[in-house]
């Protein structure tokens, strides 16, 4: 008996008819492929980056030499996942900077940024570690659109922090949970750093 194959369709996570190349500024987060930790530790509340996390950390400093449409601003490597912020601009950088893929992203846009990002890092992990082709990456990533100065200073003070918040972290297996009564204070009396 033959058994039907559904075909799986993926739920977009971006903002329906947004224009993720028009200038503006976002904030991302990248993980890991299936969670691994591969970028280093975190000890006593502050982020010790491994040869894998110093290789992310360089290709965020050379992101804006090879795609001149962004800006950089705040970001941290953590030991399973990333945060930053970029602005893409309105500039005519005359080359690309847009994904490596034929039928990836738009030019200019976040995702031609990310996917770019993405690719490099892994290029050269994989080349240390003598496995190509190995994924470093899971599919998407999770991305905000910054749109006011409060936002944007929330969200800063959110991946600066990170690190000491990474034992309560859902990123972190090891997470320590808080109870529930502390939980729901919490959410009654802190503004979310997403708002």
């Amino acid at each position: 008996m033959k058994r039907k194959v559904e075909k799986q369709h993926r739920r977009s996570i971006r903002l329906t008819g947004y224009d993720y190349a028009r200038e503006g500024m976002y904030f991302f987060t990248i993980c890991t492929y299936d969670r691994q930790f591969l970028f280093g530790n975190v000890v006593n509340g502050e982020m010790k980056l491994n040869e894998f996390g110093h290789i992310v950390a360089e290709e965020w400093r050379k992101s804006t030499d090879i795609r001149h449409e962004i800006e950089l601003d705040t970001f941290i490597v953590m030991p399973n996942h990333l945060h930053g912020i970029v602005m893409v601009t309105d500039r005519d950088v005359g080359a690309t900077g847009g994904s490596p893929f034929p039928a990836g992203p738009s030019k200019h846009s976040l995702g031609a940024f990310i996917a770019g990002f993405k690719s490099a890092i892994t290029t050269r992990i994989n080349k240390i570690r003598g496995t190509p082709e190995v994924s470093i990456w899971q599919r998407n990533y999770y991305e905000h659109v910054i749109r006011d100065d409060e936002s944007l200073n929330l969200i800063r003070e959110y991946i600066a922090d990170n690190p000491i918040r990474w034992e309560f972290d859902a990123e972190n297996p090891d997470a320590k949970t808080p109870n529930k009564e502390c939980l729901t204070e919490k959410r009654a009396t802190s503004r979310s750093p997403l708002p």
